[in-house]
C-alpha cells in the first residue's frame, strides 16, 4: 500500500470532520433533519458545513488522479510527495474556510487543484 492510497483514504474521511465541527460544536443537533439543522447554522459552522460539502466535491478527482497516477506508471516518489501535498493543503483550506479567510482558501485551493492535475499526468 502506498503513501498516495493512505492519503485516499484519508480524503475520503476528511469530510467528517468539519461535518462534527458544523453538528457538534454548538447548538442542539437535531438527528431527525440533519440537512435542515445544517441549514440554520450560521458563522464557522456554517462554513464548516461548506468545507464539509466541499471536501465530499474534491474526492473523486483526488482519487481518480492518484489510481490514474499508479496505472500509468507515475514515479512512485512524485506520486506520493504530489497526495500528501493535497492532503496538507485540504487541511489548510478548511481551517481557511471555517476561519474566513476567502482569498486564501482560494490560493490554497489553487495549489490542491494543482497537485491533481499533476496527480492526471505524472505517467506522461
Amino acid at each position: 500500500m502506498t503513501n498516495a492510497y493512505w492519503c485516499v483514504l484519508i480524503a475520503a474521511m476528511m469530510p467528517y470532520i468539519f461535518t462534527f465541527i458544523a453538528k457538534f460544536t454548538g447548538g442542539r443537533y437535531n438527528n431527525f433533519s440533519p440537512r435542515e439543522f445544517l441549514e440554520k447554522q450560521e458563522g464557522f459552522r456554517k462554513r464548516a458545513n461548506w468545507a464539509q460539502m466541499n471536501s465530499f466535491e474534491a474526492f473523486p478527482p483526488f482519487a481518480a488522479a492518484v489510481i490514474i497516477a499508479h496505472l500509468t506508471g507515475g514515479e512512485q516518489g512524485w506520486i506520493d510527495t504530489l497526495a500528501m501535498a493535497f492532503i496538507g493543503l485540504r487541511v489548510v483550506y478548511g481551517a481557511l474556510y471555517i476561519g474566513n479567510f476567502a482569498t486564501m482558501r482560494t490560493l490554497i485551493w489553487t495549489a490542491a487543484l494543482g497537485c491533481n492535475i499533476a496527480l492526471f499526468v505524472a505517467g506522461v
